[in-house]
């Protein structure tokens, strides 16, 4: 496709995830990449480099990227992709509105539940739609950025997304429109329960879901944002082969009927973590308070309480200062202690 055909994308917030689905459209779109300082200075000196679990592997040469620190960067985009944490959203919303064209639609592939209504609430004149990443991507080193995990990329049905379909599926991470978006993320947001756990594991993924003790773990909090869900009313999309609420049941079975029933959830790269175990790593804040926090908030609305994720983002936040370590066993008597 000719340069001047192609359409302009807009990544906001290029880190691991923005980085990722940038460097895979890089052939089919004129990205521009607006991040951190650390990031965008690591790509000038690196260029790009992504991988997924397949065994492709792509470079891009430093020249060839469009890298900038300036929100304005975005003013000629045909589409953004906001992939800033969840406690930036309502700064970048407030940056987009003064920058990007009337019109120009807005995808949310962040977590946590309400990124989309700040986006919607500072950009009125936009259709803003609500996006969901299933796979996870680990930063392996400067610039380079590897899919540890499979999965489609979702997002809110919209008219305004036909001329982008194509051009996802052509870079080999196709769009799968959704009417039920509310619901996906629900059902994400179950998954990723699991991020605080792995943090507070320092295991990979792979290592950490084969083991039934930090399982355990994780069916704990699953379970109390279940009950949680029912009483908001909010039933979480089915996501995996199976219903969302047998995950609980099926976390708990002993290792070897685990790995055996659920091989697809353990299709993962063995050096794959958690964004959370990233940001521990870097000491960077993490996203605790929009995952399990948001479960915690959902509880309190409802005249409930959610004790178990609770604790795990008070451990989040212990370990965002001083980093312990934990056995599954230990976790799993804490959070049981918490219950």
């Amino acid at each position: 496709m000719s340069e001047h055909i192609r359409p302009r994308i807009a990544i906001y917030g290029t880190g691991s995830v923005g980085g990722y689905i940038g460097g895979r459209l890089h052939e089919q779109a004129r990205v521009t990449y607006i991040g951190r300082r650390r990031i965008i200075d690591a790509m000038r000196l690196n260029g790009l480099t992504w991988s997924d679990l397949q065994g492709h592997r792509c470079r891009i040469a430093p020249k060839t990227l469009d890298l900038n620190l300036d929100p304005f960067a975005a003013a000629k985009a045909h589409l953004v992709l906001v992939t800033v944490k969840s406690s930036a959203t309502e700064s970048v919303a407030r940056e987009l509105a003064g920058v990007i064209a009337p019109g120009v639609p807005v995808i949310s592939f962040q977590n946590g539940l309400h990124n989309t209504d700040a986006l919607r609430a500072a950009l009125p004149k936009h259709v803003v739609l609500a996006g969901m990443v299933p796979f996870n991507v680990l930063q392996r080193g400067p610039g380079a950025f590897h899919q540890g995990s499979s999965g489609e990329l979702m997002v809110e049905a919209h008219p305004a997304l036909t001329p982008f379909l194509p051009l996802f599926a052509a870079a080999g991470l196709p769009l799968r429109p959704r009417q039920d978006m509310p619901a996906v993320q629900a059902a994400k947001l179950l998954l990723n329960l699991n991020n605080a756990v792995n943090a507070l594991s320092d295991l990979p993924l792979k290592q950490e879901l084969s083991q039934r003790c930090w399982r355990r773990c994780l069916a704990l909090a699953q379970r109390e944002a279940l009950q949680v869900f029912a009483t908001a009313g909010i039933r979480p999309a089915r996501l995996t082969p199976m219903p969302t609420d047998w995950l609980p049941r099926l976390l708990e079975l002993p290792d070897a009927c685990f790995k055996r029933i659920a091989s697809r959830l353990l299709a993962i790269d063995p050096l794959a973590r958690s964004s959370m175990w990233e940001d521990l790593e870097a000491g960077r804040p993490t996203e605790v308070d929009a995952i399990n926090g948001e479960v915690v908030r959902l509880a309190a609305h409802h005249a409930m309480q959610a004790p178990v994720n609770a604790r795990l983002a008070s451990l989040m936040h212990d370990a965002e200062h001083a980093r312990r370590p934990w056995n599954g066993s230990q976790l799993l008597d804490e959070l049981r202690s918490a219950h």
